[in-house]
């Protein structure tokens, strides 16, 4: 069956390119133009992933991400923005979006990451470049529980805690930080953490793993606590607590 996008774009030249664009892709598209629209829509018929706008009138695109949310709905969640600046990438970030394209954009790029964020929340669980990866994460304990450098995540519950504090974490936060826990001690590279966790590695240029990498620190450190997430520079992160 085709899956449901539901776009929200209140350009509408933008928005009927899209639609069409993702209809051809073999997408089942609903669009509408405003934040309000969307929100009713996916009340009405939860759709398989969501691409909202950041800037639209009334109910932008951070106000009907941050209301999914805290409803507790956890559809992945592509932003398209025209900020460019981190700290605005950020604030999609802290109100639960999976990922962003940065306007303008190329349609291919739209597709290479709704392929991603769909192929983590499809049944199988794990994107092919998952599967070929050469770290392949150790068998999960019957419990579905892993532990190391002072954290602790429940797998099937998806839960984390530092010590006795949880930690609250987006989707993707969740899964970047079960890689780095899984491979404690082992520093993965830039393109193994793409491959494994957005099944797609946006190249040297790209700056989203950075932001998820600091705004992960974020959520995790504690005053006078070692700091558990470690840049390799030019490699890649590690997680190990010193």
């Amino acid at each position: 069956m085709p899956q449901n996008v539901l776009l929200a774009e209140d350009d509408r030249a933008i928005r009927h390119a899209l639609e069409r664009a993702l209809t051809l892709e073999g997408y089942q598209v609903t669009a509408v133009a405003d934040g309000v629209e969307a929100l009713a829509q996916a009340h009405k018929t939860p759709p398989d992933v969501l691409v909202l706008d950041v800037m639209m009138p009334g109910i932008d695109g951070l106000q009907v991400c941050r209301v999914l949310r805290a409803e507790g709905d956890r559809t992945p969640i592509l932003m398209l923005t025209a900020l460019v600046e981190t700290q605005d990438r950020i604030a999609g970030l802290d109100a639960g979006a999976d990922d962003y394209v940065v306007k303008p954009f190329d349609v291919e790029e739209v597709f290479a990451r709704l392929r991603a964020l769909l192929r983590r929340t499809s049944p199988d669980g794990m994107a092919p470049a998952a599967v070929a990866a050469t770290r392949a994460p150790a068998p999960e304990p019957p419990e579905g529980r892993i532990e190391a450098a002072g954290l602790r995540m429940d797998i099937q519950a998806r839960r984390a805690w530092r010590g006795t504090r949880e930690l609250e974490l987006t989707r993707t936060e969740f899964e970047l930080l079960e890689l780095l826990v899984r491979n404690a001690g082992i520093v993965l590279d830039h393109s193994t953490i793409y491959d494994r966790i957005w099944g797609y590695d946006f190249g040297p240029g790209s700056k989203n793993l950075a932001v998820y990498v600091g705004y992960l620190r974020r959520k995790l450190d504690e005053p006078g606590a070692p700091q558990l997430i470690h840049t390799v520079r030019g490699v890649g992160y590690v997680l190990r607590e010193d």
